[in-house]
């Protein structure tokens, strides 16, 4: 069904009614973006406890109503779901004729396009996918995190107007993506922002556990030249073991983990891995250094050349590497010297030298 008679945004009223259904952490928020810019929302859907406060909290006094109810009385509804749910929802709400012509409907997933929307497009609706490049928490600080957040839109060309307007008013900026690139676009997300919060929590722990009080205090400042550098610079920015070839700290690292954190080695020897990668396709990480790497990351750290407790050439105890630049061979065939920490910067002592460091559509 095509769009080409449906109403133009500019035929309407310059405010909207705004209705949200599935107040989870994403939909109150924009539907408060929205009321900030003059809008004004009618009606909200939540079924949990949680839902229901988020509601209350960012939208005080909007009635909380069953979905269909959402749609009867707003111009324009947010479909706030989780991504695997929406498919679903907007089949049955056009099945059961709760879907008006000319009515905006928007979901707000970032794996889907527009064409998600058919169902309800063939009602007469007019669809949106606004996608907020932002992570939530369920707080009105949601709101104010929407002053420059990008959108990753996508909509019939005969939209285009309206959806630009929309994240104008709510704060944001626009950002087209096609519709077959909608997974790939929120793939990129997810492993930028969700993928950040696993690692520095994990971080935090094993700070905790090596007697660090205050691992957040520690750990903002290097996260924080990290993010900076790694958004100005890319892969320019790799510091660190990995980059510099240091394969027995590497290993060392390893061993303690096992020890400590066994739960957190994989993720750690994938994250080197293409650290590795990176590093050498951009000439940070010398080949001549990387063949040890790349082994102590294949054997996941066990019985890596230079790392502790592994045999020597002579097979007696070989050197510690993970204070420095690497011990050398005794020529006598005993244990080698432990390395010193080099005085050129190739190997940092307390690891913050560098820029090493980031739904997601939360909801």
């Amino acid at each position: 069904m095509s769009t080409d008679h449906q109403p133009d945004l500019r035929d309407r009223p310059a405010r909207l009614t705004v209705g949200v259904v599935g107040a989870g952490r994403v939909g109150p928020a924009l539907a408060a973006s929205l009321q900030l810019a003059g809008h004004r929302p009618v009606a909200v859907s939540g079924v949990s406890d949680a839902s229901r406060r988020r509601a209350g909290a960012l939208l005080p006094d909007v009635p909380l109503v069953p979905p269909a109810e959402v749609l009867r009385r707003a111009d324009l509804v947010l479909l706030t779901v989780p991504d695997d749910a929406l498919p679903g929802l907007v089949a049955g709400l056009a099945e059961t004729g709760a879907v008006r012509p000319g009515q905006l409907l928007v979901h707000t997933s970032g794996r889907y396009g527009a064409k998600v929307l058919d169902p309800a497009l063939r009602a007469g609706a007019l669809p949106l996918a606004l996608h907020p490049a932002m992570t939530f928490t369920g707080t009105p600080v949601d709101v104010q995190r929407l002053a420059g957040c990008s959108f990753g839109v996508t909509a019939p060309e005969q939209l285009r107007l309206a959806a630009e307007a929309l994240v104008i008013e709510m704060g944001g900026e626009p950002e087209w993506i096609s519709e077959e690139n909608r997974p790939l676009y929120h793939a990129a997300l997810a492993l930028g922002a969700n993928h950040l919060v696993t690692l520095v929590a994990q971080s935090m722990e094993l700070l905790r556990t090596a007697g660090v009080a205050a691992p957040d205090r520690m750990l903002g400042p290097l996260l924080g030249a990290a993010l900076d550098n790694a958004l100005r610079s890319g892969d320019a920015a790799l510091t660190g073991p990995v980059a510099r070839g240091d394969a027995g700290t590497v290993a060392a690292h390893v061993t303690e983990l096992r020890k400590h954190a066994p739960q957190a080695v994989a993720g750690y020897l994938a994250m080197a891995r293409a650290t590795a990668d990176r590093a050498l396709a951009h000439g940070l990480l010398k080949p001549e250094l990387a063949e040890d790497l790349l082994g102590v990351l294949a054997d996941g750290g066990l019985g890596a050349p230079g790392a502790p407790g592994s045999p020597g050439p002579d097979g007696t105890g070989g050197p510690d590497r993970t204070g420095g630049s690497g011990g050398t061979d005794a020529s006598d065939g005993t244990n080698g010297t432990d390395g010193s920490t080099g005085t050129d910067g190739s190997t940092g002592t307390d690891g913050t030298d560098g820029s090493t460091g980031i739904e997601g559509n939360d909801r």
